[in-house]
């Protein structure tokens, strides 16, 4: 099944709402969050540790950089706003956690496993009237806002280590929303 990204910023902000009232509040909203801010695939979220978005002291970092599993890539990015707001408020219910437990962790205490990150993002986004969204949505959500942005496919390409821009806009679905768009102004 092919996923979309999240084009309607209210749509975010009403998945963030229902997130909130999971039992697992925390971590779901910083799944969202990290996913739409950071361009990150689910693996490599799922694969990060408290130690990753801590600095020495034990403070939030100012960037995060890993080593993509896919690409084999280190990635090096700043952490926004939005993010250290979420990291704060879900390390703040995780006291005196190690840093290297697993940040996003299951019921039972280990990883959060892809199959329920699926699920959590799924889940929401239908709740909020949204079809065809999973946790690749998230990566493809930050695509398409950075465009929506500032209209830059070849820094979107880049920042998403695509080939060519046309796949990039393939990705982040801005040929479908053309081409619908075609469609509905015609009307001749």
């Amino acid at each position: 099944m092919e996923v979309y990204p999240i084009m309607d910023l209210e749509k975010i902000a009403e998945m963030k709402k229902v997130l909130e009232g999971r039992r697992e509040r925390g971590r779901d909203i910083l799944l969202l969050v990290m996913g739409i801010n950071t361009a990150l695939r689910i693996g490599d979220l799922l694969a990060l540790s408290v130690g990753h978005v801590l600095d020495n002291e034990g403070k939030i970092a100012q960037a995060l950089e890993l080593r993509e599993q896919k690409t084999g890539k280190t990635k090096r990015f700043p952490i926004n706003e939005s993010l250290k707001e979420a990291l704060l408020d879900y390390l703040a219910e995780r006291q005196g956690c190690d840093h290297s437990e697993p940040l996003f962790l299951s019921q039972k205490g280990g990883t959060l496993g892809r199959v329920q990150a699926w699920r959590i993002i799924s889940e929401a986004g239908e709740s909020v009237g949204l079809s065809n969204i999973g946790a690749h949505s998230l990566r493809k959500t930050f695509g398409y806002h950075v465009y929506k942005k500032n209209g830059d496919i070849g820094l979107v390409q880049k920042l998403l280590n695509h080939s060519a821009s046309r796949i990039t806009l393939r990705y982040i679905g801005i040929d479908r929303e053309r081409m619908d768009r075609a469609y509905l102004e015609l009307n001749l």
